[in-house]
């Protein structure tokens, strides 16, 4: 009998797979058929060389090549847990396993031995799910002892975001010097000033000062104490733990000297005098053109992560509007809604991310230049609807009110303003 369509004589067991591995399943619980016991710590493990191999290339490599254990019917498997060796040989039969808190990093361990790069890959992705401040220096540190990259990688991140709650932990003091030095060597640190690299520092020594102490010139130099506070840097001079080393105070001094020469600054750079990331401020666009003709968002951009996010939005239109910060806070001075000229103005706080409204300007100015020179903030020419305007105003922040100064001797519209030598 001739048939006219092969593929008609073809039948395909849909659950072919399932139904075979549930009956060695079956056989690894009756221990038949097995061929080999894996020998970890007290426990003996019996097992099918051919299951283990289809899952690990540690045992294929083991069971297809002329090593001693591929003719052995027991094969000791050292530096591994036997309960984790247990729960990967299960996991080999059924393709599932439970990942729990508790055994997390000894199935890992053996999961990255045995080379079973699913059962990585989920444990990884388990313990990036469980990073906390009080736990991820040791992930990191485990992470990177198993090679497990992508693990390391994003605990290290998190120790770097969450920097003022990791030091407040226990894993922090417990830090050793060579990975304590890699963390001051970092510009990813989230840190609102260099104070808080020092105390932090000074915090792990004295956990521990009669080791510890001799490493702090080698630490120290990692410090950017030239950007400290005068004061905080002039007090850390008396501090005991840093009077008796010459090289401490060595440091120091180039910090002071910093302060005291500021003529000769371009002459003290060095890796101290380089701010981290996140120290070195906030940079803020602000409205502008966009298709709909007047963007009203503001956007911050953060060096360290190096990435763009809105963190506000204006409450209407502007164009051709002044921008200047003064005591930390973002004003946003005139402008024009494209209609009519504006002589609003409106205060940003990035701390507490709400917005102000603030005495209006006495004359209405589109184009107008902004600057802030030693407190005041001047609001320099413009245009105001009609014509080109030479009037300066001036914004007092402690008497919250605008006055006029002396006018320019040329009306000046879409102005530029800086400020140097305090003119």
């Amino acid at each position: 009998m001739n048939c006219a369509c092969p593929e008609e004589c073809m039948f395909t067991a849909l659950s072919h797979a399932d139904v075979t591995f549930r009956k060695m399943e079956g056989y690894l619980r009756s221990r038949q058929l097995c061929d080999v016991t894996l020998v970890a710590g007290e426990r003996r493990i019996p097992a099918h060389r051919l299951v283990l191999s289809s899952v690990s290339d540690y045992f294929a490599a083991m069971f297809t090549s002329d090593v001693r254990e591929a003719k052995q019917d027991e094969v000791k498997m050292e530096g591994v847990d036997p309960d984790a060796l247990w729960v990967l040989v299960q996991y080999a039969y059924t393709g599932r396993l439970e990942l729990r808190e508790d055994t997390i990093e000894s199935l890992l361990s053996a999961s990255c031995l045995l080379q079973l790069s699913s059962v990585v890959q989920a444990c990884c992705s388990f313990l990036m799910k469980q990073l906390h401040p009080s736990n991820c220096l040791g992930i990191r540190s485990y992470a990177d002892a198993q090679g497990c990259h992508d693990l390391q990688r994003a605990a290290h991140a998190y120790t770097m975001e969450h920097f003022l709650e990791v030091v407040g932990g226990q894993e922090f003091l417990l830090l050793p010097v060579e990975e304590m030095e890699r963390l001051l060597t970092s510009d990813d640190i989230n840190v609102p000033d260099e104070e808080t690299v020092v105390t932090s520092l000074l915090t792990w020594v004295r956990h521990d000062a009669s080791t510890r102490q001799r490493h702090l010139p080698r630490l120290l130099a990692h410090v950017r104490l030239p950007l400290l506070q005068p004061q905080f840097l002039a007090d850390l001079e008396s501090n005991p733990l840093l009077r008796e080393s010459v090289e401490c105070q060595r440091l120091l001094m180039e910090g002071m000297k910093y302060h005291l020469l500021p003529q000769r600054r371009p002459l003290l750079q060095s890796p101290r005098t380089r701010p981290r990331k996140a120290t070195v401020g906030a940079m803020f666009a602000v409205g502008g053109m966009d298709a709909t003709k007047g963007a009203t968002t503001i956007e911050q951009y953060c060096l360290r992560r190096d990435t763009w996010r809105q963190v506000a939005t204006m409450s209407g239109r502007r164009l051709q509007f002044g921008v200047a910060v003064l005591d930390g806070r973002l004003y946003v001075v005139g402008g024009r809604d494209g209609l009519k000229t504006l002589n609003t103005v409106e205060c940003y706080n990035p701390h507490s991310k709400t917005w102000s409204v603030m005495p209006p300007m006495s004359t209405h100015r589109h184009g107008l230049g902004v600057a802030v020179l030693e407190g005041p903030m001047y609001a320099v020419g413009g245009h105001d609807g009609w014509s080109y305007l030479s009037t300066v105003e001036r914004w007092d922040p402690q008497g919250r009110q605008w006055s006029f100064v002396a006018s320019m001797v040329t009306p000046r519209s879409t102005v530029g303003v800086a400020v140097l030598n305090g003119k």
